[in-house]
């Protein structure tokens, strides 16, 4: 084996040779291997159209270059006209400077080839520039000057103007429409209606359209500085091939007139033609928008969809057939040939209209049989329900096309997902003719939990302090919190608000109404499927967590169980890692949901304070005495963690007085206490004061942070 050449076996058996040269230089084997990879196939070919503009190219290689040019354009052409929608060539930009740039640059070497040997005749630059300008002009340097000022119009004038105001236009509009769009996509995935897997690809979409349009804007400027370029190389060569062979080479004048501007005007046209196809690509990209399918299908669909147009066109064509001097055979085919579309078309739509009322034929005869719904169908439950009167059915489906109260709701569940940490199931709306007209129900897993009247074109007032409202309407009591209130219409409504009145349209009503009936539901329409999909959603350094809990130490239906306990209490499980940071320690010691519980209140303390701070930044109490302390824990019975509460019901009566007067005096100051207990007892007192006052927050000393300020406004 010698120091060039070795021998490898192919899968056959058979050796084959693989030279390496020496020196480093790479072998036939290494170019190929180096060719077939993308990226430096591309930066050789940008290279080269970059040497291409320094050094002298052979009139054989520029015949191969412009060729090349103009099968690139064709391709461009070729691509936008069979794509379905615009962004699928989003690389449209990038080819249009590449393509650009090769062209200059050819159009450089050849000016070279020109004024150096075009003197020799007019094979000076090659074989394809000498063809072009031979058909085109005809022997006349004239009309070879004309159509190449007719092209460069054609292309610099028309559609790279129109192409590039149209890319400018739809630039602006997709930049201005951004925010709207993308509320829609956050409504939606809020909403239910889509997942966030197709959320992210809508962003990622309406980006890469933004992108796209503003790209194109830009690149439309490379077409219209190319034409620019070409007309000045035109007449640079034009006049400097002249001067070259009258004073440098010794033609006569009329010889190198005909020699340099054959060879200029052919130049420009194999550099004008490819770019005049580039920009009608260009055009024909940027004003589809809208349009989907191939370029053929869709303006064939659309020309051919309204038949009277054609049969208009047919009618005008045969007219000025028979105009005299007219030639009688053109128009009269074009005549035939429009009528007969349009009987096509006719028939064709005909046809379709037909099989649509057959097909809605078919599916009311489907509607009017009564299906049987199947037992998955029958026991299938709906987690969240309103149920409407008819005369509420205007606030989803308005008059005006309004959506009021579906739009409502779904701020609400973005709201509560916010505030409490997990996304409530989506709401259904229904109607129900047994309910009154102005009625609605809410129901949370099928069991009524709310029931109201509100008046779909009325407003309702309250006063702030809680007065009855002496404005002519309807007196009632507001369906969420029990305020007087009235319903008054909506001519009033002015005059409310002049007067200081809280004034509230029926969709808020209703939506404050839900609203507070999900808080005291929460802890319910958490399910087995939200708390595995919440962790499952929890970042990569938690997952660890998550295994080390579950399930040796707390199976799934343990961590959805405290999770709802703090749910109940309305307390956010938003910040999950640290709830099951407080889980991870609990379940060392205890395997009680309720002791659990109690540790991760504890480890949530500054999130249970702040939720409970007073407008003054402060926290207001109201203690529980020592007596009442030793009362309660005197009265809890059992072992370890199964006590429970057996106090007499005497004093379980005097413990409600005492509370009940306790923040009726809070109140009257203006304040907003919780009650503050020991940690031993905390859940026993709330067990007692829910069903009295189930907005009470009740908080254990554990559970109050130590950088907090406290101000007692009571004891028990």
């Amino acid at each position: 084996m010698s120091d060039t050449t070795a021998e490898t076996s192919t899968a056959g058996g058979t050796p084959s040779r693989s030279f390496t040269l020496p020196f480093g230089i790479p072998s036939l084997q290494d170019l190929i291997a180096t060719a077939r990879r993308g990226d430096l196939a591309l930066a050789t070919g940008v290279m080269a159209i970059l040497v291409v503009l320094v050094v002298p190219l052979p009139a054989w290689m520029l015949d191969v270059s412009l060729a090349i040019s103009i099968t690139i354009s064709v391709l461009i052409l070729m691509t936008s006209l069979f794509i379905q929608h615009p962004l699928e060539f989003s690389a449209f930009p990038t080819l249009l400077l590449i393509s650009t740039m090769l062209r200059l640059s050819l159009n450089l070497a050849s000016t070279r080839l020109i004024l150096s040997h075009g003197h020799e005749g007019t094979k000076a630059a090659g074989h394809v520039i000498e063809a072009f300008g031979n058909f085109v002009m005809g022997g006349n340097f004239v009309i070879g000057i004309i159509v190449f000022a007719i092209l460069v119009i054609v292309n610099f004038v028309v559609i790279t103007k129109g192409s590039g105001r149209i890319a400018e236009v739809a630039a602006r509009f997709s930049l201005d429409a951004m925010p709207g769009k993308q509320m829609a996509i956050d409504a939606d995935l809020s909403a239910g209606l889509i997942d966030e897997k197709v959320a992210r690809q809508r962003r990622k979409d309406l980006e890469d359209e933004s992108a796209f349009y503003g790209a194109m804007d830009g690149a439309s400027k490379f077409v219209r500085g190319d034409a620019i370029a070409g007309l000045l190389i035109t007449f640079i060569n034009v006049v400097g091939g002249i001067v070259i062979g009258v004073v440098q080479q010794g033609i006569t004048f009329a010889e190198a007139g005909h020699s340099y501007t054959l060879l200029t005007v052919g130049d420009g046209l194999v550099t004008q033609i490819p770019a005049l196809i580039v920009s009608t690509a260009a055009g024909l990209l940027v004003s589809k928008a809208g349009v989907t399918g191939a370029a053929d299908k869709a303006l064939i669909k659309q020309l051919s969809g309204y038949p009277k147009a054609l049969g208009m066109s047919s009618f005008v064509m045969a007219v000025l057939s028979l105009l005299p001097g007219m030639p009688t055979i053109p128009f009269l085919a074009l005549s035939a040939g429009a009528a007969a579309l349009a009987l096509t078309a006719d028939k064709q739509q005909k046809q379709a209209v037909a099989q649509v009322e057959a097909e809605k034929a078919v599916e009311v005869a489907k509607a009017a049989t009564p299906k049987e719904e199947t037992m998955a169908e029958t026991l299938k439950m709906d987690d969240l329900r309103v149920e409407l009167g008819y005369s509420l059915l205007s606030l989803i489906n308005g008059a005006d096309g309004s959506d009021r109260l579906t739009e409502q709701i779904k701020a609400l569940r973005r709201q509560l997902a916010t505030d409490m940490g997990f996304v409530m199931p989506p709401c259904r709306l229904l109607d129900n003719v047994q309910l009154q007209p102005n009625e609605y129900v809410i129901k949370v897993k099928e069991v009524e939990a709310g029931r109201g009247t509100i008046f779909a074109n009325q407003f309702m007032v309250m006063d702030p302090e809680g007065r009855q409202i002496d404005l002519p309407g309807t007196h009632t009591t507001e369906p969420t919190f029990g305020l007087p209130a009235t319903w008054i219409d909506a001519s009033l409504k002015e005059e409310a608000a002049i007067r200081g009145l809280t004034v509230v349209d029926p969709a808020t009503v209703l939506s404050t109404h839900l609203t507070e009936v999900l808080k005291a539901n929460v802890g319910d329409l958490l399910s087995y499927a939200d708390v595995v999909k919440l962790l499952g959603e929890l970042p990569k350094e938690q997952h660890k967590l998550v295994e080390d809990i579950v399930p040796s130490q707390l199976n799934m239906s343990g961590i959805q169980r405290v999770l709802q306990a703090l749910l109940i209490e309305r307390i956010s499980i938003r910040d999950l890692g640290t709830i099951l940071e407080g889980v991870a320690e609990a379940v060392a010691f205890t395997r009680s949901v309720q002791s659990i519980t109690e540790h991760v209140r504890s480890r949530l303390a500054r999130q249970i304070s702040a939720a409970n701070l007073a407008p003054g930044g402060y926290l207001p109490i109201i203690s529980l005495s020592p007596a009442w302390e030793v009362a309660f824990a005197e009265a809890l019975v059992g072992e370890g963690e199964t006590k429970s509460l057996a106090m007499a019901p005497s004093k379980l009566g005097e413990f409600v007085n005492g509370v009940r007067d306790g923040f009726e005096d809070a109140a009257r100051i203006g304040e907003i206490p919780v009650l503050l207990t020991s940690p031993g007892i905390r859940t026993h007192v709330r067990a007692i004061v829910e069903r009295f006052r189930p907005h009470t927050v009740i908080m254990s000393q554990a559970e109050v942070h130590p950088r907090v300020r406290l101000k007692t406004v009571g004891s028990i």
